[in-house]
């Protein structure tokens, strides 16, 4: 190896300085819980509540259920979770880590939405005999409801099985 000055040698060791300092704070913040976002979990559910909302720190949800029907979210680490169902009908929504489930479900539908570390999930069921469900992760979205199915990313899964439609790593989706 042939070294051009002495000024390359200077700054090759400055990098490296900088790179071991650099390592050091983010093990010293590791090590203190310094930037990491926890929230505590909430869950949602409907009945016995007509409609209830829960917050806490960041993580959210809420459930809305009309009577002979249920509705349950559940949310953590800044997830958002909602849940509506009518007319006999049972939703479901799950969300983690920055990830937003949104779960409705009618005239008998079953519907389940789950959105794991930052994905964005929408699953929504009309029909006695209707699933559906969505499942999205980090930075992946998946969509199923009466309209078709559709999934972005490499994280994604969707099922309708009022229409026999699914999808998964963004392969499979009904064009809109």
């Amino acid at each position: 190896m042939i070294i051009r000055s002495f000024r390359s040698v200077r700054s090759g060791r400055r990098a490296a300085r900088a790179g071991v300092v650099a390592a050091l704070g983010v093990a010293a913040a590791s090590l203190l819980g310094v930037g990491t976002a926890t929230a505590a979990p909430v869950t949602c559910v409907s009945p016995p509540s007509e409609n209830q909302i829960l917050v806490s720190d960041t993580a959210s949800c809420g459930a809305k259920a009309e009577v002979g029907s249920t509705a349950r979210a559940a949310a953590a680490d800044s997830g958002t979770a909602v849940s509506v169902a009518n007319a006999a009908g049972a939703a479901e929504a799950q969300a983690t880590g920055f990830g937003t489930a949104l779960s409705a479900a009618r005239d008998g539908g079953r519907s389940f939405a789950f959105a794991l570390g930052g994905g964005l999930s929408h699953s929504s069921a009309q029909g006695p005999s209707v699933i559906t469900l969505s499942l999205a992760g980090w930075g992946s979205g998946a969509t199923a409801d009466e309209t078709g199915v559709t999934c972005v990313g490499a994280q994604s899964f969707a099922v309708n099985t009022g229409s026999g439609q699914w999808c998964a790593v963004g392969v499979g989706s009904t064009r809109r």
